[in-house]
């Protein structure tokens, strides 16, 4: 999931989800070990985007999907589904082509029956190209679906139908061997179509725009608040699990505000960086979460002529000491990037051994290198070859405090390369977002976290025609591996592993994105706060189990 900044599979083994040290078994919590106050006032660095599953793309959007909705299954701490709205877990039949699940009677905030018409509705809504929902590529395997985001079936003709009010019939083009874990996604979850058409374009912009059928509801967000709050769901079918009455989230983007919040007892858990999270390195409610996630610089190829040659592309690479902004402006835990997937995201069906580590030979770390005579010279060389002597270009990121600072870092490096002017652009995250989504941009510092615990979910993105590909890097070769890993090597574990690692190799190789870091959270919490679920792919936060100790 792009952090933009988003974290299963049956066939490696999966790093997808953690629970928080300071967690407890909230869901055996007796009466006698609860506070009086049970509400859980947290910060994020980054405004709400949207609550629209369709259309959402972002770990903050996906996380309060996951606490104010529910899909067919919920993950549990060890990444396994779990019956949520489907009364069990399915096994498919048809050979793996067909699946039949029962559902629970539930409702909507609004009072309505959660059927499996809404299901269907929102499955058929998020895969029509006219939503335009950058996930639609996630429901690539269910029948038809491809060719409807291609425009070239109508999306009544998706393999999903409603055998009757409670009763929901799936049906495969192939096999997925994730495809259990991918029921637990915010992108897979039912959506009221009375609800949808009501409110047309402003569905989801703000909390009274949307219905929910979760743990909590949303509310007091009206589409740009820097505050929001969820409340307990007293229509949600699991409720006698749900121990929080209230979560509090504040978006700040200074982490000294943040520390002060937390000092204050305004805050249960704040994220910090740099020097904020150096001050507090020995501070007993210290916590580092480690992420899926890697940072990373785009091209845009189809704006900037310039970064069409690889040489170009390389040279910037190679200005980036990736170790000492892990180190010193990052100082939150965050490592060097080792590639492009991150670091234990998923292992080798054969041997155990982690991805990133596999993948990194001499191609890969060529790739992520600190070389700045071979930058200046593959750097000359490239601008010979485009016909420049100079290059004016604006990077993009973030309007935090630690964006600004990578910025900053990133420029100084790359301004040693004669010629070449780089000028900050630091946005506001909503409208970051947008820009790279529309390709208004030069190069853009983004991000993406794991949807599941599995290599595709990176390699898939950066397919020619994928939609999150913003910088259009195009490889035939890349293409032709990871299509034959979710295709022809599909159900063989070992073929398909070696699709990815080659992938992953023409990636580096070609530099068609430069891989920075991998982002690990610096995180304070309340040593009273338990029972919180940290997943490390997808929705990061599960907070129905949660409580506040005495």
């Amino acid at each position: 999931m792009m952090w933009k900044q988003a974290k299963r599979i049956g066939l490696v083994a999966a790093a997808g989800l953690m629970v928080v040290p300071l967690a407890g078994n909230a869901g055996t919590a007796k009466a006698a070990t609860l506070a009086k106050n049970q509400t859980f006032k947290m910060m994020v660095p980054s405004e709400l985007t949207t609550m629209d599953n369709s259309k959402m793309t972002d770990i903050y959007a996906a996380t309060v999907l996951n606490n104010t909705n529910e899909g067919l299954y919920r993950l549990t701490s060890k990444n396994k589904a779990v019956p949520a709205l489907a009364t069990s877990v399915v096994k498919s039949t048809n050979n793996g082509l067909e699946y039949t699940f029962h559902l629970r009677h539930s409702k909507w905030s609004n009072g309505d029956p959660v059927t499996a018409k809404d299901f269907v509705y929102s499955w058929q809504r998020t895969v029509n190209p006219k939503t335009a929902s950058q996930y639609a590529f996630l429901f690539e395997g269910i029948k038809n679906a491809t060719a409807i985001a291609d425009g070239k079936k109508q999306p009544s003709e998706l393999g999903v139908k409603a055998v009757d009010d409670y009763t929901l019939q799936v049906t495969m083009d192939k096999p997925v061997p994730y495809f259990d874990l991918l029921m637990a996604n915010p992108t897979f979850y039912p959506q009221n179509q009375k609800v949808v058409e009501k409110y047309g374009s402003k569905y989801g912009t703000t909390s009274a725009k949307q219905v929910y059928n979760g743990p909590f509801k949303l509310t007091k967000w009206n589409g740009t608040s820097l505050k929001w709050t969820l409340v307990k769901n007293k229509d949600y079918w699991d409720k006698s699990k749900v121990k929080l009455n209230k979560i509090e989230y504040q978006a700040v983007k200074d982490p000294s505000t943040a520390l002060n919040l937390y000092q204050s007892k305004d805050l249960d858990d704040v994220t910090l960086s740099s020097e904020m999270a150096k001050q507090s390195a020995n501070n007993k409610d210290k916590v580092i979460r480690k992420m899926a996630s890697t940072f990373y610089l785009e091209y845009n190829q189809k704006k900037v002529k310039a970064f069409q040659n690889k040489k170009i592309r390389q040279a910037i690479s190679l200005t980036v000491d990736r170790q000492k902004l892990a180190k010193n402006v990052l100082a939150d835990g965050s490592t060097a990037a080792k590639g492009y997937v991150p670091d234990g995201l998923a292992n080798d069906p054969k041997n155990g051994k982690d991805f990133a580590s596999e993948a990194q030979g001499a191609t890969e770390k060529a790739a992520v290198d600190y070389n700045m005579k071979k930058a200046k010279k593959l750097w000359a060389e490239g601008k010979k070859e485009v016909g420049i002597k100079k290059l004016n270009v604006e990077l993009m990121g973030d309007d935090t405090d630690a964006s600004k600072k990578i910025l900053e870092y990133l420029q100084n490096g790359m301004e040693k390369l004669p010629g070449l002017k780089v000028t900050n652009q630091n946005l506001p995250f909503k409208t970051r977002l947008s820009r790279s989504e529309s390709g208004k941009f030069d190069m853009v510092m983004t991000a993406w976290n794991g949807d599941f615990g599995d290599p595709i979910t990176f390699m898939d993105l950066l397919t020619s025609t994928n939609s999150y590909n913003n910088g259009k890097w195009s490889n035939a070769s890349y293409d032709k591996d990871v299509s034959a890993s979710k295709n022809e090597n599909a159900a063989n574990p070992d073929a398909r592993w070696q699709n990815l690692l080659d992938a992953e190799n023409t990636l580096m190789s070609d530099e068609g994105v430069a891989p920075i870091y991998q982002k690990n959270e610096f995180h304070l919490v309340n040593s009273k706060v338990k029972g919180i679920v940290y997943h490390q792919t997808g929705a990061s936060y599960d907070y129905k189990t949660a409580y506040i100790a005495k």
